[in-house]
Protein backbone atom coordinates (compact mmCIF):
# COMPACT_ATOMS: atom_id res chain seq x y z
CA UNK A 1 0.00 0.00 0.00
CA UNK A 2 3.04 2.51 1.27
CA UNK A 3 4.40 1.76 -2.57
CA UNK A 4 1.36 2.46 -4.06
CA UNK A 5 0.56 5.39 -2.58
CA UNK A 6 4.24 6.79 -3.54
CA UNK A 7 3.91 5.64 -7.22
CA UNK A 8 0.57 7.73 -7.83
CA UNK A 9 1.09 10.39 -5.54
CA UNK A 10 2.31 13.93 -7.21
CA UNK A 11 6.69 14.51 -6.64
CA UNK A 12 5.71 18.11 -5.36
CA UNK A 13 2.98 16.49 -2.85
CA UNK A 14 5.17 14.00 -1.46
CA UNK A 15 7.87 16.94 -1.19
CA UNK A 16 5.72 18.87 1.02
CA UNK A 17 4.41 15.96 2.84
CA UNK A 18 8.30 14.68 3.87
CA UNK A 19 8.69 18.95 4.85
CA UNK A 20 5.71 19.16 6.88
CA UNK A 21 6.69 15.99 9.39
CA UNK A 22 9.89 17.62 9.20
CA UNK A 23 8.56 20.89 10.60
CA UNK A 24 5.87 18.87 12.94
CA UNK A 25 8.93 16.54 13.83
CA UNK A 26 10.68 19.68 15.36
CA UNK A 27 7.77 21.45 16.83
CA UNK A 28 6.38 18.35 18.63
CA UNK A 29 10.26 18.17 20.29
CA UNK A 30 10.60 21.95 20.62
CA UNK A 31 13.45 22.60 18.09
CA UNK A 32 16.09 20.76 20.28
CA UNK A 33 18.91 21.87 17.62
CA UNK A 34 18.35 25.37 19.07
CA UNK A 35 20.24 24.36 22.20
CA UNK A 36 22.40 21.42 20.89
CA UNK A 37 25.73 21.46 18.26
CA UNK A 38 25.03 19.66 15.40
CA UNK A 39 27.73 18.31 13.41
CA UNK A 40 26.51 16.81 9.77
CA UNK A 41 28.91 14.24 8.51
CA UNK A 42 27.89 13.30 4.19
CA UNK A 43 29.99 12.05 1.47
CA UNK A 44 29.54 8.72 -0.13
CA UNK A 45 32.07 6.81 2.32
CA UNK A 46 33.74 6.90 5.57
CA UNK A 47 30.52 8.96 7.06
CA UNK A 48 30.19 5.83 9.91
CA UNK A 49 33.86 6.09 10.78
CA UNK A 50 34.05 9.98 10.80
CA UNK A 51 31.30 10.06 13.08
CA UNK A 52 32.58 7.29 15.37
CA UNK A 53 36.34 9.39 15.59
CA UNK A 54 34.70 12.79 15.77
CA UNK A 55 32.26 11.44 18.94
CA UNK A 56 35.45 9.77 20.65
CA UNK A 57 37.68 13.28 20.40
CA UNK A 58 35.01 15.13 21.94
CA UNK A 59 34.27 12.91 24.90
CA UNK A 60 37.73 12.19 25.53
CA UNK A 61 38.04 16.31 25.40
CA UNK A 62 35.64 16.37 28.29
CA UNK A 63 31.98 16.77 26.10
CA UNK A 64 28.83 14.43 26.42
CA UNK A 65 28.49 13.57 23.12
CA UNK A 66 25.13 12.08 21.03
CA UNK A 67 25.74 10.01 17.38
CA UNK A 68 24.04 8.73 15.02
CA UNK A 69 25.58 6.30 12.79
CA UNK A 70 24.75 3.67 10.19
CA UNK A 71 26.49 1.17 12.77
CA UNK A 72 24.55 2.79 16.18
CA UNK A 73 23.13 5.11 18.16
CA UNK A 74 25.10 7.01 21.68
CA UNK A 75 24.02 9.17 23.73
CA UNK A 76 26.34 9.76 26.41
CA UNK A 77 27.38 6.37 27.59
CA UNK A 78 24.45 4.74 26.40
CA UNK A 79 24.95 3.28 23.05
CA UNK A 80 22.58 0.59 21.34
CA UNK A 81 22.66 -0.84 17.55
CA UNK A 82 21.23 0.73 14.73
CA UNK A 83 19.25 -2.02 13.72
CA UNK A 84 16.71 0.33 11.29
CA UNK A 85 18.38 -0.72 8.00
CA UNK A 86 18.21 3.27 7.65
CA UNK A 87 21.20 5.17 8.67
CA UNK A 88 19.68 8.49 9.34
CA UNK A 89 15.89 7.99 10.81
CA UNK A 90 12.90 9.28 10.46
CA UNK A 91 12.00 12.79 11.39
CA UNK A 92 9.80 12.39 14.71
CA UNK A 93 12.51 9.38 15.47
CA UNK A 94 15.39 11.70 14.98
CA UNK A 95 13.99 14.73 16.50
CA UNK A 96 13.02 12.85 19.48
CA UNK A 97 16.58 11.66 19.59
CA UNK A 98 17.78 14.71 19.61
CA UNK A 99 15.55 16.33 22.37
CA UNK A 100 16.97 13.22 24.49
CA UNK A 101 20.38 14.04 24.21
CA UNK A 102 19.71 17.39 25.19
CA UNK A 103 17.56 16.36 27.80
CA UNK A 104 20.76 14.25 29.27
CA UNK A 105 23.02 16.83 29.10
CA UNK A 106 24.79 16.46 25.35
CA UNK A 107 26.46 19.77 24.13
CA UNK A 108 26.86 17.99 20.48
CA UNK A 109 25.54 15.31 18.68
CA UNK A 110 27.04 13.95 15.40
CA UNK A 111 24.71 12.80 12.60
CA UNK A 112 25.52 10.57 9.36
CA UNK A 113 23.34 12.79 6.81
CA UNK A 114 22.56 10.66 3.89
CA UNK A 115 21.24 11.92 0.45
CA UNK A 116 17.81 9.71 0.60
CA UNK A 117 17.49 11.44 3.98
CA UNK A 118 18.05 14.67 2.41
CA UNK A 119 15.65 14.04 -0.39
CA UNK A 120 12.82 13.70 2.37
CA UNK A 121 13.68 16.75 4.19
CA UNK A 122 14.80 14.80 7.45
CA UNK A 123 17.79 17.65 7.45
CA UNK A 124 15.66 20.05 8.15
CA UNK A 125 14.61 22.65 11.26
CA UNK A 126 17.79 20.66 12.39
CA UNK A 127 20.88 23.29 13.24
CA UNK A 128 23.86 22.19 11.85
CA UNK A 129 26.84 24.01 13.26
CA UNK A 130 29.43 22.25 11.22
CA UNK A 131 29.05 20.15 8.16
CA UNK A 132 31.45 17.63 6.87
CA UNK A 133 32.24 16.33 3.30
CA UNK A 134 34.22 13.10 2.98
CA UNK A 135 34.05 12.16 -0.61
CA UNK A 136 31.64 11.75 -3.61
CA UNK A 137 31.48 8.94 -6.07
CA UNK A 138 28.47 7.21 -7.95
CA UNK A 139 25.68 5.69 -5.68
CA UNK A 140 22.59 6.19 -5.38
CA UNK A 141 22.05 6.58 -9.27
CA UNK A 142 19.03 5.34 -10.31
CA UNK A 143 17.21 7.10 -7.00
CA UNK A 144 18.17 10.64 -7.61
CA UNK A 145 18.70 10.22 -11.51
CA UNK A 146 22.04 11.63 -12.24
CA UNK A 147 25.57 12.04 -10.41
CA UNK A 148 24.71 15.83 -10.50
CA UNK A 149 21.46 15.43 -8.77
CA UNK A 150 23.16 13.02 -6.16
CA UNK A 151 25.76 15.40 -5.48
CA UNK A 152 23.50 18.24 -4.97
CA UNK A 153 21.76 16.23 -2.43
CA UNK A 154 24.18 16.50 -0.46
CA UNK A 155 25.23 19.76 -1.10
CA UNK A 156 21.94 21.08 0.45
CA UNK A 157 23.52 20.32 3.84
CA UNK A 158 26.43 22.70 3.10
CA UNK A 159 23.71 25.74 2.21
CA UNK A 160 21.95 25.18 5.47
CA UNK A 161 24.86 25.16 7.39
CA UNK A 162 26.25 28.69 7.76
CA UNK A 163 28.61 28.61 10.06
CA UNK A 164 31.65 25.66 9.06
CA UNK A 165 32.40 23.39 6.42
CA UNK A 166 34.99 20.75 6.35
CA UNK A 167 36.31 19.42 3.22
CA UNK A 168 38.08 16.74 1.74
CA UNK A 169 40.60 18.65 -0.84
CA UNK A 170 41.85 15.45 -2.14
CA UNK A 171 38.14 14.81 -3.88
CA UNK A 172 37.57 15.48 -7.25
CA UNK A 173 34.20 17.58 -5.94
CA UNK A 174 35.79 19.34 -3.46
CA UNK A 175 35.51 22.84 -5.57
CA UNK A 176 31.32 22.29 -6.10
CA UNK A 177 31.76 21.89 -1.68
CA UNK A 178 34.02 24.72 -1.40
CA UNK A 179 31.78 27.36 -3.05
CA UNK A 180 28.86 27.43 -0.78
CA UNK A 181 29.41 30.29 2.23
CA UNK A 182 30.17 29.97 5.38
CA UNK A 183 31.44 31.63 8.36
CA UNK A 184 34.72 29.33 8.61
CA UNK A 185 36.18 26.41 6.26
CA UNK A 186 38.74 23.81 7.00
CA UNK A 187 40.00 21.15 4.51
CA UNK A 188 42.39 18.64 4.84
CA UNK A 189 44.75 16.41 2.41
CA UNK A 190 47.12 13.96 1.94
CA UNK A 191 48.86 15.23 -0.47
CA UNK A 192 47.61 19.03 -1.47
CA UNK A 193 48.62 22.47 0.87
CA UNK A 194 45.43 23.63 1.71
CA UNK A 195 46.41 27.08 0.44
CA UNK A 196 45.35 25.41 -2.61
CA UNK A 197 41.90 26.17 -2.37
CA UNK A 198 42.26 29.30 -3.47
CA UNK A 199 43.40 31.20 0.18
CA UNK A 200 39.79 31.11 1.35
CA UNK A 201 40.00 28.17 3.52
CA UNK A 202 42.36 26.80 6.54
CA UNK A 203 43.26 23.54 7.19
CA UNK A 204 45.56 20.15 7.86
CA UNK A 205 47.70 17.89 4.98
CA UNK A 206 49.08 14.41 6.28
CA UNK A 207 52.31 14.17 6.11
CA UNK A 208 55.12 10.85 5.86
CA UNK A 209 52.12 8.93 5.30
CA UNK A 210 52.86 5.23 5.96
CA UNK A 211 50.28 2.26 5.66
CA UNK A 212 51.84 -0.56 7.64
CA UNK A 213 50.49 -4.29 8.88
CA UNK A 214 49.07 -2.84 11.77
CA UNK A 215 48.20 0.18 10.92
CA UNK A 216 48.67 3.60 9.73
CA UNK A 217 51.06 6.42 10.43
CA UNK A 218 51.32 10.15 9.41
CA UNK A 219 52.01 13.35 10.39
CA UNK A 220 50.63 16.77 11.13
CA UNK A 221 52.57 20.22 11.78
CA UNK A 222 55.44 17.79 13.57
CA UNK A 223 52.72 15.87 15.22
CA UNK A 224 52.89 12.15 15.06
CA UNK A 225 49.70 9.84 14.39
CA UNK A 226 49.95 6.31 14.81
CA UNK A 227 46.37 4.27 14.26
CA UNK A 228 45.51 0.68 14.98
CA UNK A 229 43.23 1.25 11.29
CA UNK A 230 43.81 -0.43 7.93
CA UNK A 231 44.07 1.46 4.70
CA UNK A 232 45.06 4.51 3.37
CA UNK A 233 41.95 5.51 2.95
CA UNK A 234 41.43 6.03 6.90
CA UNK A 235 44.26 8.65 6.79
CA UNK A 236 41.39 10.63 5.19
CA UNK A 237 38.87 9.50 7.52
CA UNK A 238 41.26 10.55 10.32
CA UNK A 239 41.91 13.81 8.98
CA UNK A 240 37.97 14.57 8.81
CA UNK A 241 37.68 13.62 12.35
CA UNK A 242 41.04 15.81 13.28
CA UNK A 243 39.63 19.58 11.83
CA UNK A 244 36.25 17.95 13.01
CA UNK A 245 38.03 18.21 16.50
CA UNK A 246 40.00 21.31 15.31
CA UNK A 247 36.49 23.69 14.76
CA UNK A 248 35.75 23.25 18.17
CA UNK A 249 39.05 24.50 19.55
CA UNK A 250 40.20 20.61 20.59
CA UNK A 251 44.29 20.34 20.36
CA UNK A 252 46.13 18.19 17.94
CA UNK A 253 47.84 16.18 20.92
CA UNK A 254 44.20 15.74 22.18
CA UNK A 255 43.27 14.20 18.69
CA UNK A 256 46.18 11.88 18.57
CA UNK A 257 45.99 10.89 22.73
CA UNK A 258 42.64 9.91 21.06
CA UNK A 259 42.55 8.45 17.77
CA UNK A 260 45.75 5.77 18.71
CA UNK A 261 43.63 4.18 21.65
CA UNK A 262 41.16 3.48 18.68
CA UNK A 263 41.58 -0.12 17.88
CA UNK A 264 38.91 -0.14 14.80
CA UNK A 265 35.39 0.39 13.88
CA UNK A 266 33.20 -2.35 14.00
CA UNK A 267 32.50 -3.91 10.39
CA UNK A 268 35.17 -1.38 8.73
CA UNK A 269 38.10 -3.57 7.56
CA UNK A 270 37.21 -5.34 10.57
CA UNK A 271 39.64 -8.15 11.24
CA UNK A 272 37.81 -11.08 12.39
CA UNK A 273 40.37 -13.58 12.44
CA UNK A 274 43.90 -13.35 12.71
CA UNK A 275 45.42 -17.06 12.24
CA UNK A 276 45.75 -19.61 10.72
CA UNK A 277 44.57 -17.20 7.90
CA UNK A 278 42.84 -13.29 8.03
CA UNK A 279 39.71 -12.80 7.88
CA UNK A 280 38.62 -9.54 7.49
CA UNK A 281 34.76 -7.82 6.99
CA UNK A 282 34.31 -4.78 5.17
CA UNK A 283 30.82 -2.61 4.11
CA UNK A 284 32.11 -1.75 0.59
CA UNK A 285 29.18 -2.07 -1.67
CA UNK A 286 30.18 0.52 -4.28
CA UNK A 287 32.52 -0.23 -6.92
CA UNK A 288 35.04 2.65 -5.48
CA UNK A 289 34.58 0.87 -2.18
CA UNK A 290 35.79 -2.11 -3.23
CA UNK A 291 38.72 -1.42 -5.13
CA UNK A 292 40.17 0.66 -2.67
CA UNK A 293 39.30 -2.38 -0.01
CA UNK A 294 40.87 -4.55 -2.67
CA UNK A 295 43.90 -2.73 -2.95
CA UNK A 296 44.33 -2.69 0.44
CA UNK A 297 44.51 -6.11 1.02
CA UNK A 298 46.85 -7.12 -1.82
CA UNK A 299 49.22 -9.14 -1.52
CA UNK A 300 51.85 -11.52 -4.16
CA UNK A 301 52.19 -13.64 -1.26
CA UNK A 302 49.15 -14.03 -0.63
CA UNK A 303 46.14 -15.55 -2.07
CA UNK A 304 42.63 -13.26 -1.99
CA UNK A 305 39.45 -15.02 -1.73
CA UNK A 306 36.48 -12.59 -1.92
CA UNK A 307 33.05 -13.02 -1.01
CA UNK A 308 30.30 -10.70 -2.36
CA UNK A 309 26.96 -9.50 -3.86
CA UNK A 310 25.19 -6.90 -4.39
CA UNK A 311 21.92 -5.12 -2.60
CA UNK A 312 18.26 -5.76 -4.47
CA UNK A 313 15.23 -3.82 -4.72
CA UNK A 314 16.00 -2.24 -8.01
CA UNK A 315 19.03 -0.19 -6.33
CA UNK A 316 21.86 0.73 -8.46
CA UNK A 317 21.42 -1.72 -10.72
CA UNK A 318 24.45 -0.39 -12.96
CA UNK A 319 27.23 -1.03 -10.51
CA UNK A 320 26.57 -4.87 -10.65
CA UNK A 321 28.96 -6.02 -13.07
CA UNK A 322 31.45 -3.73 -12.34
CA UNK A 323 31.41 -5.21 -8.86
CA UNK A 324 32.35 -8.24 -10.70
CA UNK A 325 34.84 -6.66 -12.86
CA UNK A 326 36.55 -5.03 -10.13
CA UNK A 327 36.41 -8.50 -7.87
CA UNK A 328 38.08 -10.30 -10.95
CA UNK A 329 40.97 -8.15 -11.36
CA UNK A 330 42.03 -8.43 -7.64
CA UNK A 331 40.78 -11.59 -6.21
CA UNK A 332 42.40 -15.36 -7.07
CA UNK A 333 38.60 -16.73 -6.01
CA UNK A 334 35.68 -15.00 -5.88
CA UNK A 335 32.09 -16.56 -4.02
CA UNK A 336 29.07 -14.60 -5.27
CA UNK A 337 26.33 -14.67 -3.13
CA UNK A 338 22.84 -13.24 -1.66
CA UNK A 339 23.58 -9.66 0.15
CA UNK A 340 20.36 -8.25 0.03
CA UNK A 341 18.05 -8.99 -1.96
CA UNK A 342 14.32 -7.18 -1.08
CA UNK A 343 12.07 -8.21 -3.73
CA UNK A 344 14.37 -9.19 -6.29
CA UNK A 345 15.18 -12.49 -7.49
CA UNK A 346 18.99 -13.05 -5.60
CA UNK A 347 19.96 -15.52 -9.02
CA UNK A 348 19.74 -12.64 -10.92
CA UNK A 349 21.21 -10.19 -8.88
CA UNK A 350 24.55 -12.67 -9.13
CA UNK A 351 24.11 -13.39 -12.14
CA UNK A 352 24.49 -9.46 -13.11
CA UNK A 353 27.67 -9.31 -11.07
CA UNK A 354 28.81 -12.42 -13.20
CA UNK A 355 28.55 -10.57 -16.08
CA UNK A 356 31.38 -8.34 -14.88
CA UNK A 357 33.67 -11.41 -14.05
CA UNK A 358 33.54 -13.19 -17.49
CA UNK A 359 34.26 -9.47 -19.34
CA UNK A 360 36.89 -9.93 -22.00
CA UNK A 361 38.76 -7.17 -20.28
CA UNK A 362 38.74 -8.74 -17.26
CA UNK A 363 39.75 -12.51 -18.26
CA UNK A 364 43.31 -11.16 -18.03
CA UNK A 365 43.29 -10.68 -13.97
CA UNK A 366 44.09 -12.69 -11.47
CA UNK A 367 41.26 -14.20 -11.29
CA UNK A 368 41.71 -18.16 -10.96
CA UNK A 369 38.09 -19.48 -10.36
CA UNK A 370 34.48 -18.41 -9.25
CA UNK A 371 31.17 -20.07 -7.56
CA UNK A 372 28.06 -18.78 -7.25
CA UNK A 373 26.44 -20.07 -3.71
CA UNK A 374 23.05 -18.46 -2.87
CA UNK A 375 23.09 -19.28 0.87
CA UNK A 376 25.58 -16.39 2.53
CA UNK A 377 26.21 -18.39 5.50
CA UNK A 378 27.09 -21.49 2.85
CA UNK A 379 29.29 -18.72 1.03
CA UNK A 380 30.96 -17.85 4.06
CA UNK A 381 31.62 -21.49 5.09
CA UNK A 382 33.28 -22.54 1.43
CA UNK A 383 35.37 -19.31 1.46
CA UNK A 384 36.46 -20.56 4.95
CA UNK A 385 36.96 -24.28 3.90
CA UNK A 386 38.99 -23.62 1.16
CA UNK A 387 41.49 -21.07 2.84
CA UNK A 388 45.29 -22.32 3.47
CA UNK A 389 47.69 -20.11 6.24
CA UNK A 390 48.21 -17.05 4.30
CA UNK A 391 45.88 -16.66 2.69
CA UNK A 392 42.92 -13.53 2.97
CA UNK A 393 39.55 -14.05 3.08
CA UNK A 394 37.30 -10.69 2.63
CA UNK A 395 33.84 -10.46 2.81
CA UNK A 396 32.31 -7.01 1.75
CA UNK A 397 28.60 -5.92 1.06
CA UNK A 398 26.84 -6.01 4.34
CA UNK A 399 29.77 -5.16 7.42
CA UNK A 400 28.22 -4.75 11.15
CA UNK A 401 25.02 -5.01 9.31
CA UNK A 402 21.93 -7.22 11.83
CA UNK A 403 20.22 -7.68 8.75
CA UNK A 404 19.40 -9.11 5.26
CA UNK A 405 16.45 -7.97 4.11
CA UNK A 406 14.48 -10.36 1.64
CA UNK A 407 11.13 -10.15 0.13
CA UNK A 408 7.55 -8.41 1.15
CA UNK A 409 9.74 -6.77 3.66
CA UNK A 410 11.09 -9.35 6.06
CA UNK A 411 14.21 -9.35 7.86
CA UNK A 412 16.16 -12.22 9.37
CA UNK A 413 18.77 -11.41 11.79
CA UNK A 414 22.05 -10.98 10.08
CA UNK A 415 25.92 -10.45 11.09
CA UNK A 416 28.72 -11.03 8.88
CA UNK A 417 31.08 -11.50 11.83
CA UNK A 418 29.30 -13.82 13.75
CA UNK A 419 28.53 -16.04 10.70
CA UNK A 420 32.51 -16.19 10.21
CA UNK A 421 33.38 -17.34 13.93
CA UNK A 422 30.50 -19.84 14.14
CA UNK A 423 31.24 -21.24 10.68
CA UNK A 424 35.31 -21.20 11.34
CA UNK A 425 34.13 -23.07 14.89
CA UNK A 426 32.32 -25.73 12.72
CA UNK A 427 35.35 -26.30 10.68
CA UNK A 428 38.08 -26.46 12.80
CA UNK A 429 35.73 -29.17 15.47
CA UNK A 430 35.43 -30.69 12.17
CA UNK A 431 39.23 -30.87 11.43
CA UNK A 432 39.80 -32.11 14.83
Amino acid sequence: MKDLIKKFTPAFLLSWYHFLLAFLGAFFYQFPTKKLKVIGVTGTKGKSTVVELGERILEEAGYKVASISSIKFKIGKKEWKNELKMTMPGRFKLQRFLRKALNRGCQYAILEVTSEGILQYRHKFIDFNVAVFTNLSPEHIERHGSFEKYREAKGKLFKQCPKTHIINLDDRNSEYFLQFSAERKLVFSTFRSPTSSGGRTSGIKADNIQELATGISFEIQGVSFNLNLISKFNVENALAAICLALSQDVSLENCKKTLEKVKGIPGRMEIVIRKPFKVIVDYAHTPDSLRKVYETLLSSKSKMICVLGSCGGGRDKWKRPKLGEIAAKYCDEIILTNEDPYDENPLQIINEIEQGILKPKAQSSKLKTFHKILDRREAINKALSSAKPTDTIIITGKGSEPWMCIEKGKKIPWDDRQIVKEEYEKIRNFRT
